[in-house]
């Protein structure tokens, strides 16, 4: 994996249009520790999250200055206009894996990187303990059933942590399937602070499970988990992208140029029609 900075030093920039999102992929055979890894990390780049923002600030764009505001709008237009050529021409797909601990911000990522997106074609996909049913099926039954198909960007929020993952994911790149995956990386302090507000916001209360608490305890065997996961199925045909998330502004910017730039090296296209327009009179 390319070497990814710790603890850079903070540099007053505007827009982020030379931030090298590749750093941030991990690349086959390179071996990743999450320890040596800043959750804090922004590229050297600042801005703000929602906890930090002035109560004063009236915009539309909550926990975002200027800068970030104009950078999302036009991610998001591209993605809104990649979408809707990737639903149109029919031929190819994408899977996008968001992966994270608790309060990591698989569902903020959802919200606000795919804001603006025609949900015709758009699915997200939620793995959890498997059901009864699931377990009485075949090994991966239940991940072959949400992948997606022509036209579709689909989403599973958690992956599919399995032994034989690589080969499934070949089996999808071989059907014309860009797949692109996220683990986004919190510390142990930010995910007490972003329980701590679920428990402080009626408005988020529902979110928190007492269950988050006791997971806790095994903040390192879990880290030690995941890295086991991430160096042994990340490949060239489904890529992992090790995110720092602290800082949600930053996490939101890195995940959405990512799957800009790879969306717009698929070329696609709309579909070509043999109308003349000019031959056409609509009374």
């Amino acid at each position: 994996m390319k070497q990814l900075r710790t603890r850079p030093a903070r540099q007053h920039l505007g827009l982020p249009k030379d931030l090298h999102t590749g750093r941030h992929r991990i690349e086959p055979g390179h071996e990743i520790h999450l320890n040596d890894v800043d959750p804090n990390d922004t590229s050297g780049f600042e801005g703000k999250d929602e906890d930090e923002q002035s109560p004063n600030d009236t915009s539309g764009f909550e926990g975002k200055d200027e800068d970030e505001q104009r950078e999302s709008k036009k991610l998001n237009e591209k993605l809104r206009q990649l979408q809707e050529m990737l639903y149109a021409e029919h031929e190819q797909k994408v899977l996008v894996v968001l992966q994270a601990m608790d309060t990591g911000g698989k569902d903020g990522v959802i919200n606000r990187v795919f804001q603006g997106v025609n949900p015709q074609g758009v699915r997200v996909a939620h793995f959890k303990e498997p059901t009864p049913e699931e377990l009485d099926h075949g090994f991966l039954w239940r991940e072959h059933r949400q992948v997606p198909g022509n036209g579709e960007l689909t989403i599973f929020n958690r992956s599919h942590r399995y032994r034989q993952i690589n080969d499934f994911e070949r089996l999808l790149s071989e059907e014309d399937t860009t797949i692109l995956k996220f683990y986004m990386h919190i510390d142990k302090d930010e995910q007490k602070k972003r329980l701590q507000q679920r428990l402080d916001d009626p408005s988020k209360r529902w979110k928190f499970s007492d269950e988050d608490l006791p997971e806790r305890k095994f903040w390192k065997e879990y880290m030690k988990a995941y890295e086991d996961a991430l160096n042994k199925t990340s490949t060239e045909w489904a890529p992992w992208y090790l995110i720092p998330a602290n800082h949600k502004w930053y996490r939101d910017l890195v995940v959405s140029r990512i799957i800009v730039k790879a969306m717009e090296k698929m070329g696609l296209h709309y579909p070509k029609t043999k109308l003349n327009p000019k031959s056409i009179r609509i009374e």
